[in-house]
């Protein structure tokens, strides 16, 4: 499968175990705030409000595809802020599908619509400090690393420090 292929698209109802899958993975929980898990209904409701509007809302999810059943991974903007035009990124790649270049491309492709026809001159990414990997993606994608959380997160029983990386488009 070439990166270059890639593409990313609306969710679907026919995502939805993924969605339940990825969601639900007790490793993510830390670096999202979360302490249970998600239920398939409340998913599905999700899915259902997808149609709306980036600016009504303040976020969007988009999966990543290569056109076949099979989804890659999902790339998020949360905190839109049209005012100031902003937005926070976030990515998950299917951990069969890690270390493959869709992290990257994935990005890439989110970075170019979201300049494009959102009119955004600013992403963030709030990435944890022992997230190598993610650093790594952001960086090869012109991410620069502007700031330090300091004990910003309590989890497997001690703080962490988040970086705040982001990009500006000219």
């Amino acid at each position: 499968m070439n990166p270059e292929s890639l593409f990313l698209r609306a969710l679907e109802p026919k995502d939805i175990d993924l969605l339940f899958e990825i969601e639900n993975e007790v490793e993510f929980w830390k670096y999202a705030n979360r302490t249970e898990p998600y239920s398939k209904d409340l998913l599905n409701s999700y899915i259902k409000q997808q149609h709306q509007d980036i600016f009504e809302v303040k976020q969007k999810r988009y999966v990543l595809s290569d056109g076949s059943p099979d989804v890659l991974g999902f790339v998020d903007l949360f905190d839109f802020e049209p005012l100031h035009r902003r937005a926070g990124v976030g990515i998950v790649i299917h951990k069969d599908k890690r270390g493959l270049g869709f992290g990257k491309k994935g990005l890439e492709l989110l970075n170019s619509h979201c300049k494009s026809n959102l009119n955004i001159h600013c992403l963030f990414a709030n990435i944890a400090a022992e997230n190598k990997t993610s650093m790594h993606v952001f960086e090869q994608c012109g991410y620069q690393k502007v700031g330090v959380k300091k004990a910003w997160s309590f989890y497997e029983g001690s703080f962490h420090d988040e970086f705040l990386y982001q990009k500006l488009f000219d």
